[in-house]
């Protein structure tokens, strides 16, 4: 795996309209986000499914948006403020060597954690605190990107959410993506 963490003119990239013709955040997001829910963006960047996320939860609702970078986070900011859903978006800086979702134990929802894993050093660290953080019927929806992440990564990736106490429930197509809908399994 990578562990290279995306410049910041990726992120401009990642956040483009133009990727919502392949990727349609509302699209992917449908089954799974209701209004009301307290849902994680873990890896959030710029927002590209962040802002879709919090306008999906409503007023009642609220978007934990976590991310290594400080830089995406502002500009997160200034595009849920301009897209008039800055108060359910929360924002958290996310140390570079662990996870840091304790905080939300039993608390979630949803967790939409796309396109990073391969970017963090912690896997295992990562799945345990999502475990964790979502309620027992709370599903996370795992994507990485299929041009840049081998398709024995992913499978790695996916035994190390196993190990932590997930299932893997469902497996939905979504354009130039590897994915996974993980479900906690009983202990």
């Amino acid at each position: 795996m990578s562990q290279r963490v995306c410049p910041i003119w990726i992120g401009y990239l990642l956040a483009s309209p133009i990727r919502k013709l392949m990727q349609n955040p509302r699209t992917i997001l449908a089954p799974y986000v209701r209004e009301g829910m307290q849902v994680l963006d873990f890896g959030s960047a710029m927002g590209f499914f962040s802002i879709p996320m919090a306008q999906m939860v409503g007023p009642a609702g609220k978007v934990i948006c976590v991310d290594m970078q400080e830089r995406m986070l502002r500009r997160l900011e200034k595009r849920a403020r301009k897209a008039g859903v800055a108060g359910r978006i929360e924002t958290r800086l996310c140390p570079q060597n662990e996870p840091d979702l304790k905080a939300l134990s039993g608390t979630l929802d949803f967790a939409l954690v796309w396109y990073v894993v391969h970017e963090v050093p912690y896997p295992a660290a990562l799945f345990a605190e999502l475990f964790s953080a979502i309620k027992p019927s709370a599903s996370v929806l795992l994507g990485e990107p299929t041009g840049h992440v081998e398709k024995e990564d992913f499978a790695s990736t996916l035994l190390a959410a196993q190990q932590q106490g997930f299932s893997v429930a469902d497996t939905p197509r979504i354009s130039r993506t590897y994915t996974a809908l993980l479900k906690k399994e009983s202990r």
